[in-house]
């Protein structure tokens, strides 16, 4: 047998018993790309979770993490700019923001690195980049558009795709009973 029939009997085999295609070699290479996009999305999350819970000394001294009671909204909406600015520096500093803030950073940087609840995660991810962005109306190096907006994108992007399903427990997470019987969980 040449290895071209070799190869072509083994996604033969891998359709037939997985019941889906394989797909071709870039098919193949750009799931591992979108896959080391979501957890490298996953890993801004959890990290910036982690530095502002322990203050590693990044972006958060240690004197001011939320465990030596600091504040993780506090510094970043109280300087905010632009039309937004008097709901920002309401909510800086609050209980709810504070936990709201790191249970989001906590919950979508998990969601991402396991590859499950992508859509949740997206559109909670899309919608905290999307503030972010609003804070410092207009951004400092563009009229309108900088990382944030892009990385919200990217996010919906991610969920569209399924980036879940590779490097991840997305397909087994999409065949549990719940999550058929309610697909936004996807």
């Amino acid at each position: 047998m040449t290895a071209m029939a070799e190869r072509h009997t083994a996604r033969t085999t891998v359709q037939e018993v997985t019941g889906r295609s394989t797909g071709t070699t870039a098919q193949q290479a750009a799931r591992y790309v979108w896959a080391g996009v979501r957890l490298a999305l996953a890993y801004t999350f959890l990290w910036a979770f982690l530095d502002k819970v322990f203050g590693f000394g990044f972006a958060t001294p240690s004197e001011r993490s939320w465990l030596n009671g600091g504040s993780p909204t506090k510094g970043f909406l109280s300087g905010s700019e632009g039309p937004f600015a008097g709901l920002y520096h309401h909510l800086a500093g609050t209980g709810f923001a504070n936990w709201a803030f790191m249970l989001g950073l906590l919950g979508i940087g998990l969601a991402l690195a396991l590859g499950i609840g992508m859509r949740i995660a997206a559109a909670s991810g899309a919608l905290l980049y999307v503030m972010m962005w609003s804070v410092a109306l207009p951004p400092e190096a563009n009229p309108f558009l900088d990382e944030h907006l892009i990385l919200a994108t990217v996010l919906v992007g991610l969920a569209l795709v399924g980036a879940g399903r590779t490097l991840g427990f997305g397909g087994q997470w999409e065949k549990l009973p719940i999550v058929q019987r309610l697909p936004w969980l996807k």
